[in-house]
């Protein structure tokens, strides 16, 4: 009798796998049309670019300086792989813009994403059109990129969809957001990125009986990001400021690189007279850039760059006639990690 048992057990087992076998032999799922571009806390998805594309000989590659791309992944969900050759149908999304400004920030206008592919702008393009062959479920929309004059306090995104229409041979996903995507574009150089603020002071500068005296505590900033100016230099905002200060336009501290791995850093200010800028005289900030290999995982560089001697003044307006006088001094170190394994810059940086 249990001789039985097991013959019918076994039995039944290979039934049920070869039930289970044939269920795998067909479509599970549609083949639906989505982006690859997963959003963060903010409703946007980071996209990195490097400000220039060049060469392994320092040539450049994409046009001239400041332009440059980036391949976006669109992908065909479903169990099995795609076994046609499909055109996706791309376009501009001005819509889902406004809707996540006006969601997201009601009548705050000067802190809503600027978009890049507005009627008149030539910051970004890409094709109406783009291809996925058969035998693959992934292809790459070429976005292209123009940088060179950019300001970076707009809070620059790309909003892109993917379009419907009867004649196509293919249905966007219905599911929210994944056929559409609002790409927040950093471009980098070799400077840019999110420095420790740690040893950044920002000490209030008070006059008492004629003579300016900082006060003895300060205020730091855990981060303070470094965006794209050009090739050679970047801005922060000055002091405690932030891309969600309404007036942080007037507050750009750009930081000129004079040489490859160490040397000077210009600081300058193009609004210096209204915010009273000035830079400490005969203090001569300074960068250097070292770079080591991690102990345990040996394609792994870590690159670091670090300013020292930061020190300057400027003078904080919360409200017309009023102002707060700032010394800021100290230093900031970047920090990188870089699989060496990919060839690709910019998929290669642990962003």
């Amino acid at each position: 009798m249990k001789k039985i048992y097991t013959l019918v057990a076994l039995a039944a087992m290979t039934l049920l796998g070869a039930s289970c076998n044939s269920e795998w032999e067909e479509e599970q799922y549609e083949h639906y049309i989505s982006f690859r571009s997963p959003l963060d806390s903010k409703g946007v998805t980071n996209i990195y670019v490097p400000y220039s594309r060049r060469d392994k000989d320092g040539n450049y590659t994409a046009g001239g300086e400041g332009k440059s791309n980036y391949q976006l992944p669109v992908i065909v969900s479903g169990s099995l792989i795609n076994q046609q050759n499909i055109t996706v149908h791309v376009a501009h999304d001005p819509d889902t813009l406004r809707t996540l400004n006006l969601a997201r920030y009601a009548t705050r206008t000067d802190l809503f994403y600027e978009d890049m592919g507005k009627e008149g702008y030539t910051y970004a393009s890409f094709p109406e059109t783009m291809q996925i062959n058969a035998g693959e479920d992934v292809g790459l929309l070429n976005l292209s990129f123009n940088f060179k004059g950019i300001d970076m306090s707009d809070k620059w995104v790309f909003p892109l969809q993917i379009t419907d229409n009867p004649s196509y041979d293919y249905q966007s996903h219905p599911r929210k957001n994944y056929a559409k995507a609002i790409l927040r574009i950093f471009p980098y150089n070799d400077y840019s990125g999110d420095y420790s603020g740690a040893l950044l002071a920002n000490k209030v500068v008070m006059v008492v009986d004629g003579k300016e005296t900082e006060t003895s505590e300060s205020i730091t900033k855990s981060s303070v990001r470094g965006y794209v100016v050009d090739e050679n230099s970047i801005f922060t905002y000055a002091g405690i400021v932030d891309e969600d200060y309404t007036d942080r336009k007037k507050y750009k501290i750009k930081f000129t690189f004079n040489g490859e791995t160490n040397g000077p850093v210009t600081l300058s200010c193009d609004n210096a007279e209204e915010i009273d800028f000035k830079p400490t005289e005969g203090v001569i900030p300074s960068f250097r850039i070292l770079s080591s290999m991690d102990e345990t995982r040996p394609y792994l560089e870590h690159r670091y760059v670090i300013i020292n001697n930061i020190d300057y003044y400027f003078n904080y307006i919360p409200v017309e006639g009023a102002k707060i006088r700032y010394h800021v001094k100290g230093s900031m170190t970047l920090s990188r990690d870089i699989n060496t394994q990919i060839p690709d810059e910019d998929q290669a940086i642990e962003w």
